[in-house]
């Protein structure tokens, strides 16, 4: 079996030369290796070290934070990014393992479990490219190491930062609020965890356990609890400070492009999602409420049936979340995927599914996929007339997703992050024994 220093360093090599070999291709060839998002990026970092907006940059809609990080570019070398981007990959495989060796896997199963990451020709070329969702992964994953170490105003910091610099981790604000149950923490106490071994047996059971008045009375008294309310200010303090700062730097230009055209945003191209031909019909016309409405309501009612179901498997939720979110979004581009990519070495120790299963998930799954590109060929590079082939494909992919996620949560036991806590009584008589 591969240790996982080794598996590291080759990991590490890999990506160096890719980055070296990316530059070769960009010099080279017609078709080129880099994102044109990190020429985007690139542009945006240069005018802050001239002193200027970064959105004097068209198309730049992300948070100051990003380019200020890429400085370097034009003082450096302009792969810096690209080193700074494998990087945060490479330590999203470390965070991985630190998380796994929290909840007590085995090492084999965790190195395998790393290795979907690490060894992933989809992730390991995101971050040699160009692309910032390496370092937005990294965050996801840090703030879970926090909440499994009882951190949680530390997690409330990043979350808040993470939730500025990347508006989509939102979404994770309620099952935080959920995992923080003062039946399972408390605060100022480094939590009990689950461990993988406990979970064997309870096959996709959730978390069904006999309810009593106890049980009632701390849910009722504990929807505000001190850990709670310290992780709602703080990550929203967090928040709207770096949201203030950098308003009172550039103003409305930055609250529009970076936060406001995301909640907003409308793609007729690049777009798997199958709301991208009724944007492409209607693009240059207002979208009337009920239509808004309409594209809302349904990512809205799987998020809390996901959220009220899986909270307390705090990885697990995170996970089928993103999955979710990611396919009933108006806007879907390759990149969305790696954000769900990242949460899935976590839960694979805790799946049942049999290895013949699983590569048929991942068939059906590249299939859709691959199906949707060919269309999406045609009509990008061949200038052919087949939107409604592509919305076509765009409704297979949704199928597709929905079947997996389906899969995956029928074939997951279903682990909560922490232990349950004993109550008073319980604790005292265990101490008088």
């Amino acid at each position: 079996m591969v240790n996982f220093r080794s598996l590291l360093l080759f990991s590490a090599f890999l990506r160096v030369f890719l980055i070296i070999y990316g530059e070769w291709q960009d010099a080279h060839m017609e078709v080129r290796y880099t994102d044109v998002d990190y020429l985007v990026f690139s542009d945006a970092a240069s005018l802050i070290a001239s002193g200027k907006s970064p959105y004097q940059r068209s198309t730049y809609r992300y948070s100051p934070l990003l380019a200020f990080l890429l400085i370097p570019n034009s003082i450096i070398h302009h792969s810096w990014g690209k080193i700074f981007f494998s990087a945060a990959d490479l330590l999203v495989g470390l965070l991985i393992r630190s998380i796994l060796k929290l909840r007590r896997v085995p090492e084999n199963l965790c190195t395998c479990s790393v290795m979907v990451w690490l060894l992933n020709p989809f992730t390991f070329t995101i971050g040699t490219r160009g692309n910032c969702e390496p370092v937005v992964c990294a965050m996801v994953l840090w703030i879970i190491i926090c909440l499994l170490n009882g951190k949680v105003l530390q997690a409330a910091v990043w979350y808040g930062l993470l939730v500025h610099f990347r508006i989509y981790p939102i979404i994770y604000a309620l099952p935080i609020v959920i995992i923080l149950d003062p039946l399972y923490y408390q605060f100022g106490q480094k939590p009990t965890l689950s461990n993988w071994s406990s979970s064997q047996g309870k096959l996709a059971q959730g978390f069904s356990s006999k309810v009593n008045l106890y049980d009632i009375w701390i849910t009722l008294t504990g929807l505000f609890t001190r850990g709670r309310l310290l992780f709602g200010l703080v990550s929203g303090a967090v928040f709207f400070a770096c949201t203030g700062f950098f308003f009172y730097l550039y103003r409305w230009e930055f609250l529009h492009e970076a936060l406001l055209y995301h909640l907003t945003r409308t793609d007729p191209r690049h777009n798997f999602s199958i709301y991208f031909y009724h944007i492409y019909l209607h693009y240059g016309h207002e979208f009337s409420v009920v239509e808004k409405l309409i594209s809302f309501l349904p990512q809205f009612m799987v998020q809390l049936v996901l959220i009220f179901c899986c909270a307390r498997d705090l990885p697990f939720c995170f996970f089928v979340q993103t999955v979710a979110f990611v396919a009933f979004n108006k806007v879907i581009t390759a990149q969305y995927f790696v954000w769900f990519f990242c949460l899935l070495p976590l839960i694979l120790p805790w799946s049942t599914m049999k290895l013949k299963a699983g590569l048929g998930c991942v068939l059906i799954w590249m299939g859709a996929q691959m199906h949707w590109l060919m269309w999406g060929y045609l009509l990008e590079f061949r200038g052919k007339n087949v939107f409604l082939q592509l919305w076509i494909g765009s409704l297979l992919f949704l199928a597709a997703n929905t079947f997996v996620l389906i899969m995956i949560i029928r074939h997951h036991r279903c682990t909560p992050l922490y232990n349950k806590l004993q109550p008073a009584s319980s604790q005292t008589s265990i101490k008088r024994k």
